[in-house]
């Protein structure tokens, strides 16, 4: 969310470091006197709910112990003193006191009641009532403004009426210190006035660095000048909201302003040894829930999983007793659910409020529904039952069956508690995938045991709250036909219809040519500069930028396009900074297309004169930067910005950059718009079954614009089946300040003769319907226009709550969407009875204009077939493919990764070792601790064998030819085979085959030197049977001590008895008694058949403990050189014997 208030506490620490030192707002902003900034004197004392204890004194300012103190609640509580939760004038004991007697308590504070948690201590400043003024910053859509009166405290009354006021216009020249006095300060005495002045341009300077978004002072206390000094300035009341999505700009601000260290020597560190440590200097901004909604564990774990996620998780708990509890999806949708639920009169057995949305995985979305349903199935069941709606829009681009395997999981997991608690669930979705997530939803009911029933989008998204609560409605409110389309008609089908019938790759035409692969291949030439009225900014021609590498919205895109009949796409070409120059592919119907990659707007401006439109897809980060620059080119006419999370202050700049310009934007936060059989913008519309659902691929009658994008499809939805469709569709986006609002969209389609009615949804918080009424009052709207304002389930809720969008949340009464409702009734708008009836109403209104003859109904059109990409028929088990591999030893798909089955955190909590991972992902099983425990010794013994032996010098030599660690080690590991430390398979094979064509050993010695062959695994160059390898030695010992059996062993240790009698130095080596132990584990740990423990010895699983071990002592040699930067190796010339024939002697050739 946008505005969050924070602390007093935090913003007093704010101004406390930044008041001196944020940069000045603007040149003129100099300090004119020699300003005394206030001391920073503010401690803060918790109460913690685990030790039922308030903050320490040793963690508080030694200042606190000396000071007559002011103490009270720092929990964005208005009115404080006249609830009495004021101490004034106490020493820290009577403060302390004070504090302890209403820490953890529950406190009443008008209609809201809740645990006091949080205070504030400041030093007790006595003054007299005429120091006492009042100063408030906050912002608007059109600037900032500063209110400002001489009289402040508690009984300050009608700020409104009373406050004097300087509006600081976004691009407009900064007032002048004359402004403020003539027009804030005329009241205040004149030696004070100039000191004010500094203080306001310094407090406005920081309230515009650190992205405040509302600054109240109450009382600023401003005292006369003593001994010819300066007056001197004090705030002791203060309530702040910051932006919280400027995070990522000012978060380290706000840290260091919050390091207590900085006033303080003594204070406690704040990233000290032992304590976490942040990101910035000091701690993070602390966003705190509004008095009387403390935080349950539910509701924190989930905002916990909310901050983690590019997703959106949120939940509210109203009423952990009520019997109605919702899951919904979308952030208009969630609250539609709650509007139509507290419409029924069953407000107040909502249970919660919350949404999921932003395609959050099966993992996030089964943590989400898991806690919900915990909370259902909680304490004693309900006589009457509970109801848990698992509802929705129609999704633009989430895969709806994806989703629902996550709750799927969570209801499944709470069987029996469902039943018990005997809920029953009512679905509806729509969106890509919904058929199979609402036919695995209404299975889950049969298996389950629990009612669950399904409604798709042929269903009015909050039908099914009737139905759920009971309630019977009357016969006819939710008829829904579909009806024929009128003109204008969609574009007449071009090459896109007819792209179908060309000859496939391969097909033997007439004259004996081929159809060749290149020829599927469509090239569109880029245009001329395209005119077209103001009020109609998309058309069939309209051509546009992507801003970001987006392939999948690109090719939601060129579908539509091909489905409209449009001539050439909507899409000219991507803008991506980041890469070079390149080209990709997208389909356009059944051939496919080239679009160019450029890395500037300038240089993809240049090369395609016919686009006016950018749809910017940057980040939250870089929309500011990308925004202004594509703003810069004039030949750009509209840009939609789809990032939520963008900064209001930056929102604001680019809206007042763009109205110079004559620019229309669309967003920030929104998924764009739609006009029917012309342009798409992204991912609005949602995927191509519901485009030709919503018959979006040809133009209706109906102008809308809405906040939420989920909502937007609803509307599609909607007008399809109650009218003949959208003409145009606008999401303005869900933030404070929209770069286009209702009436720039609503002002266009009354121009427009081609659209016949208006639809508007609004949403509680801000007033920008006032200005669609105002525009209906003078008459400058004649069109009929539908209209509704979402939230009016907001004044049910006893505390402040934060819905899906920034911006909704009412601030005043005029906010709420019931006096939104009202008002655009009483001004002659057609106005539903709730949200339900939206679809009965615009039936009734779009039949009447049809009956007057504006609107004459034409033949309905079928759009041509758009085949269906791979992956998505893949997805939704529409087809089938052999996979190219297989994998059966590990898997990193699921929110853990899986060794042979076996989840990587238990692979720690059960300490297997290395060992214990070799024999999951060697052997795909648990092998015993005594197993697992050998392999780690062979590991250890095989690390090295000194620098002389062949892979240690190769892997040496490449490391001296400057070869990094990766060619080095490769060099030293090629060197293995049969001659070098490849003898352990070949070990193991022979002494096994041996044994096991029952040969003795003195037989099978006989019969090696009868072959003429050597025994692998018997001699070495040193050892012998009296200087012992003491590596076989550590073998023997551990392999006759833990091996339940060592037959082969023993065998070797006979075949060796042989071998010595002839010469002492053939006895077992390394390589033989690993081999022979490793056999013996292979056969007799009971984990292996006969057959598999063969196959393992014959794919060379030995050699591979051998591999793996001497890369250790290979990367050791590696970074040995590099540690000593050791030169180029070359061989010493005498050390090498040359012998090079004379060219007159005979040569033999080989025959060709």
């Amino acid at each position: 969310m946008s505005s969050k208030a924070i602390r007093e506490y935090d913003a007093k620490l704010l101004l406390a470091y930044w008041l001196e030192r944020a940069p000045a707002v603007d040149q003129s902003a100099a300090l004119a006197t020699p300003f005394v900034f206030p001391a920073p004197k503010v401690a803060q004392v918790s109460w913690d709910p685990a030790t039922g204890a308030i903050t320490p004194d040793t963690q508080l300012p030694s200042w606190v112990f000396t000071t007559k103190l002011v103490a009270k609640p720092d929990q964005l509580i208005k009115r404080r003193g006249k609830a009495g939760l004021l101490a004034l004038n106490k020493t820290w004991e009577e403060a302390k006191e004070w504090i302890s007697a209403r820490a953890g308590k529950a406190q009443k504070v008008e209609s809201v009641t809740g645990t006091l948690s949080n205070f504030i201590v400041e030093p007790f400043l006595p003054h007299p009532s005429n120091t006492e003024y009042y100063v408030c910053i906050n912002s608007q859509r059109e600037g900032d403004s500063i209110l400002f009166t001489h009289e402040g405290g508690v009984d300050i009354g009608d700020v409104d009426a009373k406050a004097l006021k300087v509006d600081i216009a976004v691009g407009k020249p900064f007032p002048s210190r004359d402004t403020f006095i003539s027009t804030l300060l005329p009241h205040v005495p004149k030696e004070k006035q100039q000191t004010l002045v500094d203080f306001l341009l310094r407090l406005y300077s920081v309230y515009v660095d650190l992205h405040f978004a509302y600054l109240e002072i109450n009382p600023l206390v401003v005292f006369d000048a003593v001994d010819g000094g300066q007056p001197t300035i004090q705030y002791l009341d203060m309530a702040a909201k910051l932006d919280q999505t400027a995070e990522s700009i000012c978060g380290p601000k706000w840290a260091i302003a919050r390091d207590l260290t900085i006033y303080e020597s003594g204070a406690p560190q704040t990233t000290s040894k032992g304590k976490s440590v942040s990101a910035d200097r000091g701690p993070p901004m602390v966003w705190p829930a509004p008095f009387g909604r403390d935080l349950t564990k539910e509701e924190a774990y989930i905002q916990k999983l909310d901050a983690s996620t590019g997703a959106s998780l949120k939940l509210t708990v109203l009423n952990a007793e009520g019997r109605v509890w919702t899951m919904v999806a979308g952030g208009g949708a969630s609250v539609v659910y709650s509007d139509a639920i507290a419409a029924h009169g069953f407000s107040h057995e909502l249970a919660n409020y919350g949404e999921y949305s932003g395609a959050p995985t099966e993992g996030q979305t089964y943590e989400y529904a898991k806690t919900i349903v915990d909370l259902i199935t909680r304490g004693k069941p309900h006589p009457e039952g509970k109801i848990l709606i698992i509802g929705g829009g129609i999704a633009n681009f989430t895969n709806v069956a994806a989703t629902f395997k996550g709750i799927i999981r969570a209801l499944k997991e709470y069987k029996a508690p469902l039943i018990n608690h005997s809920v029953r669930i009512y679905v509806r979705r729509g969106g890509p995938n919904y058929q199979e997530g609402l036919k695995a939803m209404r299975l889950l009911g049969e298996s389950l045991g629990v009612p669950i029933k399904v409604f798709g989008p042929e269903t009015h998204i909050t039908e099914i709250v009737p139905l759920a609560l009971g309630i019977k409605r009357e016969p006819g409110k939710s008829s829904a036909v579909s009806l024929a389309p009128t003109s204008p008609p969609s574009p007449a089908p071009g090459a896109a219809s007819s792209a179908t019938e060309e000859a496939t790759v391969g097909t033997v035409h007439a004259d004996g040519g081929r159809t060749q692969a290149n020829d599927q291949i469509v090239h569109f030439e880029a245009g001329a500069e395209q005119k077209r009225p103001s009020f109609r900014p998309f058309d069939a021609t309209t051509r546009s930028f992507v801003y970001g590498l987006q392939p999948r919205a690109i090719q939601g895109m060129l579908d539509f396009d091909y489905s409209c009949g449009r001539a050439v796409p909507s899409v000219a070409a991507m803008i991506y900074p980041f890469g070079g120059h390149h080209i990709q592919k997208f389909y356009w119907g059944t051939k496919e297309t080239l679009l160019p990659v450029y890395t500037s707007v300038e240089e993809a401006v240049k090369k395609h004169a016919d686009v006016d439109v950018v749809v910017n897809f940057a980040s939250s980060r870089s929309v500011y930067s990308s925004t202004l620059e594509i703003l810069s080119f004039p030949q750009i006419k509209s840009i939609a910005i789809i990032a939520e999370g963008v900064p209001e202050r930056h929102a604001r700049e680019i809206l007042h950059h763009a109205v110079e310009k004559g620019v229309l934007i669309i967003g920030p936060a929104t998924v764009g718009g739609i006009k029917p059989g012309c342009f798409k913008i992204g991912n609005s519309g949602g995927m191509m079954d519901n485009i030709i659902a919503s018959k979006l691929y040809r133009a209706g009658s109906v102008g809308y614009v809405s906040k939420s994008g989920g909502m937007s499809n609803e509307l599609n939805n909607i007008l399809s089946l109650v009218t003949n469709g959208t003409y145009e569709g606008i999401a303005i986006g869900g933030d404070r300040y929209p770069g286009s609002t209702f009436i720039d969209h609503l002002l266009r389609y009354e121009q427009d003769p081609d659209c016949k009615m208006l639809v508007l949804l609004g949403e509680v918080g801000g007033i920008e319907e006032y200005r669609v009424i105002d525009a209906v009052k003078k008459g400058i709207i004649k069109k009929p226009i539908v209209a509704w304002a979402i939230g009016t389930c907001a004044k049910m809720f006893a505390t402040e709550v934060q819905f899906g969008h920034a911006g909704s949340m009412a601030n005043s009464a005029l906010e709420t969407a019931d006096a939104k409702n009202e008002a655009m009734r009483a001004a002659g708008f057609i106005v539903p009875e709730t949200f339900e009836d939206l679809p009965q109403v615009l039936k009734e209104v779009y039949d009447a204009l049809v009956s007057k003859g504006t609107v004459v109904p034409q033949e309905e059109r079928e759009p041509p077939v758009i085949p269906m990409d791979y992956k998505w028929a893949q997805e939704l088990g529409l087809i089938r493919k052999p996979a190219a591999f297989i994998s059966t030893i590990s898997d990193e798909r699921g929110q853990e990764l899986l060794y042979a089955g076996m989840r990587i955190s238990d692979v720690f909590k059960e300490d297997i070792g290395l060992g214990g991972v070799v024999s999951l992902l060697w052997f795909k099983r648990r092998l015993p601790q005594w197993a697992t425990k050998f392999i780690e010794m062979v590991l250890m013994l095989t690390a090295d064998h000194g620098p002389a032996v062949s892979g240690a010098m190769n892997t040496i030599v490449a490391t001296r030819a400057g070869k990094d660690l990766i060619s080095s080690l490769a060099s030293g590991l090629l060197t293995i085979g049969s001659r070098f430390g490849g003898a352990l398979d070949e070990a193991a094979s022979m002494f096994s085959g041996a044994r096991d064509t029952g040969l003795t050993p003195r037989e099978f010695v006989d019969q090696a030197r009868k072959a003429n062959k050597l025994i692998s695994g018997i001699g070495h160059k040193i050892k012998s049977v009296n200087n012992p390898d003491l590596r076989v030695e550590l073998v023997k010992e551990y392999v006759t001590k833990h091996f339940p059996s060592h037959t082969l062993l023993d065998y070797a240790l006979a075949v060796e008895k042989v071998t010595t009698s002839k010469k002492d130095t053939l006895i077992l080596n390394v390589d033989g008694c690993i081999a022979v132990c490793f056999v013996d584990l292979l056969r007799d740990s009971g984990a292996f058949t006969p057959e598999e423990a063969d196959e393992y010895i014959k794919i060379g699983t030995l050699n591979g403990l051998f591999v793996l071990g001497r890369s250790i002592g290979f990367i050791g040699h590696h970074l040995d050189q590099k540690r000593l930067r050791a030169p180029l190796y070359r061989h010493p010339a005498d050390d090498i014997f040359i012998n090079m024939a004379d060219v007159s002697q005979p040569r033999v050739l080989g025959r060709i």
